[in-house]
């Protein structure tokens, strides 16, 4: 009997530990590329969330990633041509693998917003 218990706590010990949560972890790089390091989560963590920051004027422009594990889906989305930001969530084994699939660029917004910086430029405001 107590060997019937103990494989059997064993057992729910393993299968606990099978369904954990791994995600892509990293803290504000310019690449997704540099994203890609799986980490277990914590047991209360439900979603793999990944941040997502870009900017562009003129000729200058950069981006942020963020990845991690999350309790809650901080679910959020931005783009205004200049600036665009999300936050993603999804909930299966490594599925955060992209760096930002939730946000596009909307050209024709940048390319307003580039004549509009060249404009205010040229005016002198």
């Amino acid at each position: 009997m107590k060997a019937f218990l103990l494989a059997l706590l064993v057992a729910v010990l393993c299968v606990e530990q099978a369904h954990s949560l791994v995600c892509f972890t990293c803290k504000e790089k310019s690449s997704n590329w540099a994203c890609l390091a799986p980490a277990i989560c914590p047991s209360d963590a439900n979603y793999c969330v990944t941040t997502y920051l870009g900017a562009g004027i003129g000729g200058h422009s950069g981006q942020s990633i963020s990845k991690g594990c999350a309790s809650v889906c901080p679910s959020f989305g931005i783009n205004i041509g200049i600036l665009a930001a999300s936050v993603s969530c999804c909930s299966s084994f490594l599925c955060n693998i992209s760096g930002a699939s939730s946000v596009k660029v909307s050209y024709s917004v940048l390319a307003m917003a580039i004549l509009a910086s060249f404009v205010y430029i040229r005016a002198g405001l």
